[in-house]
């Protein structure tokens, strides 16, 4: 593999750095943009949840945008809606700003879940596909562990007022960074040779990414990619076609597993979960940095394995993961047994980054023909992102729930408040409800990956078009 294709892929994945950092900079904030705010469950599910709907759309119009102007303009307008959204939380006034702002930030993540993963594939030759695809979330991880580590850093330099701005708003810097070198790489191959129509600059690249190849074999590959495509667009030229029902069930239930694990709910409310099992909110900021440092190792482990055991494994390996660090952590609230949550979420957070981390962005940007590649990627990313929001929405609603039905009382009836005015919880149990519907949903992940998911690894795109009969 050269070094330039090595570079290229990590510019484009570094979208994913910035992704990880905003989605899960808010775990640190949401507590404090309460108490400023005074938000009651509903408006603080709202807030948390704002850059979410942001990627709802991002990423369905992610597709369009993304085949209309191409892969690399895109990259840069992501980095663009970073820095935009990361100042205007910074100097959010109110809470209807802070959503707005959230929002942009949100609809770059969005996009760049199809156009990042989708523009590696793309350029990576199959032996290596894997890997270079998979620093998109590699790079997301290594954006969620600076987060947590940013957060506990910043938490005690300013204010509890001011903090959370610095937290926010400091994005802006690695999002400058991003933009820049986004104007060095080259546009994607099979974007020139089957949406633009451009042969030469299309063999131009592909010289540049496989430089040993000779000019004949350079020009049999475009050759093969122009012939897929036209292969693919014969019948039609949306996705939404009876041919490609089966990459698009896979992507569907691949995004909609990987939120239904709970991972986002995990991500966003780590210092409160941690809080339910007696932890003070120091101690819990510091067990979220310990859940992104095991999220980086793992997605190591996984990056590392995905070429070798493939897609399919991994996802077994997690989904047993899952089943047995849920079902763990339910049975520690219901039996109060506190003191193993932490390592039961640090075990589900390694199930995750070894199996659905790693493999979701990968996966869906190799099961779609070169025409519908962006649409394709634009269901999986919008299926994700729409559970993404709704889970993140409806969680802090649902722990209120839980939490009014469990307050202590006094003899009198009337709820008991601890020294800062809140409510005294009598009993952490019924938590234990919401990772046992979590582990249930893993279940099923684990008979769908027995049943319907098929292998892609070691097999080129147009491979991958022709085994799943979708040429």
């Amino acid at each position: 593999m050269k070094l330039r294709l090595f570079l290229w892929s990590v510019v484009s994945a570094l979208a994913g750095f910035l992704f990880g950092f905003d989605t899960v900079v808010i775990s640190g904030a949401e507590q404090s943009i309460q108490k400023l705010w005074s938000l009651d469950p509903f408006w603080h599910g709202i807030v948390t949840g704002s850059a979410l709907y942001g990627t709802v759309l991002g990423s369905i119009i992610g597709g369009w945008i993304t085949d209309r102007f191409g892969r690399r303009p895109v990259l840069l307008w992501i980095g663009l809606l970073y820095v935009v959204s990361a100042i205007g939380c910074g100097f959010a006034p109110n809470a209807s700003f802070f959503i707005i702002a959230r929002f942009l930030g949100g609809l770059g993540i969005g996009v760049s879940t199809v156009v990042a993963p989708l523009y590696i594939s793309e350029i990576a030759p199959p032996a290596y596909r894997g890997r270079l695809a998979g620093m998109f979330q590699f790079n997301i991880v290594f954006g969620i562990v600076i987060a947590f580590v940013s957060n506990l850093l910043l938490k005690d330099m300013f204010a509890e007022n001011v903090g959370w701005r610095w937290m926010i708003g400091i994005a802006a810097i690695p999002s400058v960074i991003y933009a820049v070198l986004c104007m060095w790489i080259p546009e994607s191959p099979r974007w020139l040779l089957t949406r633009k129509g451009d042969r030469a600059k299309g063999i131009a690249v592909l010289k540049l990414i496989e430089p040993d190849s000779t000019d004949a074999q350079i020009t049999a590959q475009a050759d093969e990619i122009i012939a897929a495509s036209a292969s693919s667009s014969k019948t039609s030229e949306t996705l939404w076609t009876w041919r490609l029902k089966t990459p698009i069930l896979l992507a569907f239930l691949i995004a909609f597993f990987n939120q239904l694990s709970g991972i986002n709910a995990i991500l966003y409310f780590a210092p409160r979960i941690f809080e339910w099992t007696g932890m003070g909110d120091k101690a819990a900021m510091l067990q979220s940095v310990g859940i992104g440092v095991t999220n980086l190792i793992f997605t190591f482990v996984g990056l590392a394995l995905i070429d070798k055991l493939g897609r399919r494994t991994l996802l077994y390996i997690g989904s047993f993961g899952y089943i047995a660090s849920l079902g763990l952590t339910a049975w520690a609230f219901f039996s109060q047994h506190y003191s193993i949550v932490p390592a039961c979420i640090f075990a589900f957070i390694a199930a995750h980054a070894i199996g659905q981390g790693t493999v979701i962005w990968v996966f869906i940007s190799e099961i779609f023909p070169n025409r519908q590649r962006a649409e394709g990627q634009t269901l999986g990313s919008a299926t994700h992102w729409v559970f993404a929001a709704a889970l993140t929405t409806v969680f802090p609603i649902v722990v209120g729930m839980i939490e009014k039905l469990t307050w202590a009382k006094d003899k009198t009836g009337m709820p008991l408040m601890d020294d800062k005015g809140s409510h005294v919880v009598a009993s952490n149990s019924p938590y234990g409800y919401i990772f046992l519907f979590f582990c249930f949903m893993m279940v099923l992940q684990l008979i769908w990956v027995k049943f319907m998911v098929p292998e892609t690894k070691g097999r080129s795109l147009e491979e991958i078009q022709q085994d799943l009969h979708i040429s």
